[in-house]
């Protein structure tokens, strides 16, 4: 039974060491000096210290509370709401592996299956070397490339069990790691500094930069007439648009004149005693 069950107070939280409180002293109040509002800090900060432990433990928390003069409740609150924050020790590579909708259905339920086997750990587990820690993500919003993979935010598209196994094979043998698009792969903690809003000063990061691929662009080039539109019709064989399907199970949702789809309610020619 713990300390909280049992009505005990629990021990204050472990302080950065010295010279390591000071350097974030200094590190924080330059990322509250962003914000008319110091509350606003709060989320750079938990990167922060996300960035210096690879988590936001008790000690992060405490931190955080003191420099905003927050109670460590309400910073909890919010290190505990976003995903993007670890509530325990993770690896350096965090492998994220999309299953919603579209992606499951087109391989990613499949790809999380083989690397759970493949690395031998479940959702939110990481492997023996700390090298990975692998989980299961909602929609990245990049639809048009499904499957995704994502390690440490970095795009991986159109994966599939045996390209996200060597994946995962090259992260932990340290091989160069390339992302689909957008910057260059770093580690967790360099992640979550750069998220807290601290220049990425690798060469070359900068240059990189993150764009739209060509499948997300698709739709803008058929807008501007650069290239011909897709046809759009009826399948192969199937009624004229707006026909009535017979004995097809979506049939009341093609198309019809009022009168047909609502016979109690026909629609008739306005008048002006109806306009009235």
């Amino acid at each position: 039974m713990s300390e909280v069950q049992l009505g005990m107070p629990q021990l204050p939280a472990p302080d950065f060491p010295p010279e390591v409180r000071a350097r974030l002293e200094a590190e924080g109040r330059e990322v509250i000096a962003r914000y008319p509002d110091s509350r606003s800090a709060l989320l750079p900060l938990l990167h922060l210290v996300q960035a210096e432990e690879g988590w936001v433990s008790r000690t992060g928390v405490r931190f955080c509370a003191e420099l905003l003069g927050l109670t460590t409740a309400e910073v909890t609150a919010v290190s505990t709401f976003y995903t993007m924050y670890r509530r325990r020790p993770g690896g350096d590579y965090q492998v994220g592996v999309c299953t919603n909708t579209l992606c499951a259905v087109l391989g990613g339920d499949a790809i999380f299956a083989e690397l759970q086997e493949h690395l031998g750990v479940g959702n939110g587990e990481t492997t023996d070397d700390g090298a990975v820690t692998l989980e299961h993500i909602e929609c990245n919003a990049a639809c048009d490339y499904a499957p995704v993979v994502m390690v440490n935010w970095e795009f991986f598209d159109n994966q599939t069990p045996e390209s996200a196994k060597r994946l995962v094979d090259d992260l932990r043998a340290g091989r160069p790691v390339q992302p689909t698009r957008g910057a260059p792969l770093c580690t967790y903690r360099e992640t979550a500094r750069i998220l807290a809003g601290f220049p990425d000063e690798r060469p070359g990061a900068t240059e990189a930069g993150g764009s739209a691929g060509p499948a997300s662009l698709a739709g803008l080039r058929i807008a501007k007439g650069e290239t011909g539109p897709a046809r759009v019709g009826p399948p192969r064989g199937a009624p004229p648009l707006g026909e009535r399907p017979p004995e097809h199970a979506s049939s009341h949702d093609a198309p019809q004149q009022t009168s047909a789809s609502d016979p109690d309610h026909p629609s008739g020619p306005v008048t002006e005693e109806g306009e009235g």
